[in-house]
């Protein structure tokens, strides 16, 4: 008897031999694999199959992938993961700005990305799992983690899959404070990756719970530990000096989120067989 892929993934690259390989893995690994050399047609294939992932390179011909990206969140919430040259710094952070739920540096391990699928899937499969867990409330929010929803008072807020849950873990927890390390293992699920995604989307999360991002008042940084939710702030008179730390906080400008030419802190299971996932020209 056959057994049944464990789901089904779009490949979005234009460099026939990395898009060949990588899906050559994936199919190894059990998944269903389609493949896509551009954005406009990326579109039309997670249109026409409904993929359950996407693995996304950035730098694709006419539509980028950073735009690709921000169509394929608009249509519904399929997970991405985006495939960088190893020194786009910026254009890494904004393909998570953007909604991007992880990303995978060239040259990398075709293994390792088969890893970074198969996390960021069983993620996104427990988040939309039904729990028997009421309503979650904090000042003027609301989550419902049954439905999925979250409001700012009354008002339904525009969460990806991990920025709900990152702010469901919050909310769970009020008052404590968690490293980044701690975020990314309880969160995403995972025990090793770039803190910077973290960072990002504490910030996109910020913008969109606080009155004031630059001076959150509910997601606080907790100078040289990580970040804590405090659901009811006192009066602006009384802030404390984490109330009125600024958006870029020393804990924002660690070494490893601004040094673009770092090596992402991530295991390598072996290196790559050959020169096909280094980054083009």
């Amino acid at each position: 008897m056959q057994t049944p892929p464990l789901g089904r993934v779009l490949v979005v690259d234009d460099d026939p031999t990395v898009a060949e390989v990588v899906a050559g893995y994936l199919d190894r690994a059990g998944y269903d694999v389609d493949r896509a050399a551009d954005g406009p047609a990326a579109l039309d294939r997670a249109d026409a199959h409904g993929p359950d992932l996407v693995v996304l390179d950035l730098m694709l011909p006419g539509m980028d992938g950073i735009e690709v990206c921000r169509r394929l969140r608009a249509r519904g919430p399929v997970p991405v993961i985006m495939l960088t040259a190893r020194g786009d710094e910026d254009e890494r952070i904004l393909g998570l700005e953007v909604g991007a739920d992880d990303y995978v540096t060239k040259p990398f391990s075709p293994r390792e990305l088969v890893l970074r699928v198969e996390s960021v899937l069983r993620r996104a499969r427990a988040a939309t799992a039904p729990k028997p867990v009421g309503p979650l409330r904090a000042a003027t929010l609301t989550v419902d983690p049954a439905a999925r929803r979250a409001a700012k008072a009354g008002v339904e807020l525009a969460l990806t899959i991990r920025e709900f849950d990152l702010l469901a873990f919050f909310l769970r927890h009020p008052g404590r404070a968690f490293s980044r390390e701690e975020l990314m293992q309880q969160v995403w699920g995972w025990d090793f990756g770039d803190l910077s995604t973290v960072t990002v989307h504490v910030r996109r999360l910020r913008g969109k719970i606080e009155d004031d991002p630059a001076a959150p008042r509910l997601i606080q940084t907790v100078w040289g530990v990580g970040y804590r939710l405090d659901p009811g702030p006192g009066p602006r008179g009384d802030a404390t000096r984490s109330d009125r730390a600024p958006e870029v906080s020393q804990l924002d400008l660690a070494p490893d989120v601004l040094r673009a030419d770092r090596t992402p802190d991530v295991p390598r299971p072996d290196r790559a067989p050959a020169d096909w996932t280094r980054p083009r020209a």
